[in-house]
């Protein structure tokens, strides 16, 4: 029997949970990055990819799949551009190299 992976769209079937989900997503997306600690303090506890996935196996057979984490969180897509704006803030208006977070 083969199953389904879970994916961020599964999640998104149901349109109540859209609904509820839907304001702290706008909530997100409305951030202002507007200074240099703000932004700093967000790249740094915003991951810059996709935390693990990892197969559990046992004699040479997998036995439990976790998928990447990113695909259990619903706000994946606003945090990471939450990371983006606080990068580009940085990098454009503050004039500050940021590659110690990529």
């Amino acid at each position: 029997m083969k199953t389904l992976p879970i994916t961020y769209m599964n999640f998104l079937v149901n349109p109540i949970l859209n609904i509820i989900l839907l304001p702290i997503r706008q909530w997100l997306e409305s951030i202002k990055i507007n200074n240099h600690q703000k932004a700093h303090t967000l790249c740094q506890l915003i991951p810059p990819s996709c935390p693990f996935e990892r197969n559990i196996t046992l004699f040479k057979r997998t036995i439990v799949h976790i998928p990447p984490l990113c695909k259990l969180n619903p706000f994946y897509e606003q945090l990471i551009g939450l990371r983006f704006r606080a990068l580009t803030y940085l990098a454009d208006e503050c004039g500050e190299d940021i590659t110690i977070y990529c």
